[in-house]
């Protein structure tokens, strides 16, 4: 076992050294505190490597011959490539009706809410957009064509954001979904690049797509909401940063709303604000739920 982590750190300290740039863990450390300051993301030791080969493409784009020169660039910066920063350490990772046992519940929850009233959504982390147009095919299956649905999809990647708001997807994705879906809400031929498919206008439209920092302030969204989907992204904060936001979701719902979180996400430790309801599902603690 010791001489296979010691083949490893060798192996590794090798890889380092042929780095067309050199990244110290100084410099590691700087851009750790730079993306927790920014967008609240937390990254491990482990990290290292994926930074670099993140960030490595900004220094070649701007121009800068050393990771000192680009962070203290960064810090400096209030712009485009403060933003630029973001979007490179930024995960995105998704798919249309990832984590699938939660369209069902949020059916029944839109089912179960008075007619005359809009059902509104916010998908706080939509990356490329498979999660919003995901709830959009949802609630347009589940509820009549005449029933006001409003979905707030938001990202702080700038870059996803543009991508989703075009709407279109690698056949092979749309694919997934049942032949019946992909006839009603997708178009392919004329128009569309090939190997691609675009979502109909009437679903686009039915999604307002929007750059917000969860860390910010304050945020272009108003409660009272039905749900909140943050799936797979409280996994990036540390445990204060979590508990930050929670107690900014929950006024922001209505009493027997809904949070929806990622399969590896639990705020059992915070019970006094929601309680769980199964499935990685949440609703406002004290809510009474028929």
């Amino acid at each position: 076992m010791e001489k296979r982590l010691g083949d490893f750190q060798l192996q590794t300290t090798q890889i380092r050294q042929t780095r067309e740039f050199p990244f110290s863990d100084r410099e590691f450390q700087q851009a750790r505190r730079l993306i927790y300051q920014l967008a609240g993301i937390s990254m491990s030791d482990l990290k290292q490597d994926l930074v670099y080969g993140r960030l490595v493409r900004r220094l070649r784009a701007t121009g800068h011959t050393s990771f000192q020169a680009y962070l203290d660039f960064v810090e400096r910066d209030r712009g485009a490539e403060r933003e630029a920063f973001i979007n490179a350490l930024t995960t995105n990772l998704t798919s249309f009706f990832r984590e699938p046992h939660h369209f069902p519940i949020l059916a029944d929850h839109a089912r179960k809410r008075p007619a005359h009233e809009p059902f509104r959504v916010w998908c706080a982390a939509s990356s490329t957009g498979e999660e919003p147009y995901s709830i959009a095919i949802t609630l347009a299956e589940a509820l009549p064509t005449t029933r006001r649905v409003e979905i707030l999809a938001s990202d702080i990647d700038t870059q996803v954001l543009a991508q989703a708001q075009r709407g279109e997807y690698p056949l092979l994705r749309v694919r997934a979904m049942s032949a019946e879906r992909q006839s009603r809400f997708f178009i392919t031929g004329a128009g569309v690049p090939a190997g691609m498919a675009r979502a109909k206008p009437e679903l686009i439209e039915r999604i307002r797509f929007s750059k917000i920092n969860l860390l910010e302030p304050t945020w272009s969204v108003r409660g009272p909401l039905d749900v909140i989907f943050c799936r797979n992204v409280m996994i990036y904060f540390d445990k204060p940063t979590q508990r930050k936001l929670l107690e900014r979701f929950k006024p922001m719902l209505r009493p027997d709303g809904l949070l929806i979180c990622g399969h590896s996400e639990s705020f059992q430790h915070h019970a006094d604000l929601f309680r769980n309801l199964g499935h990685t599902v949440y609703t406002p603690a004290g809510a009474v739920r028929t």
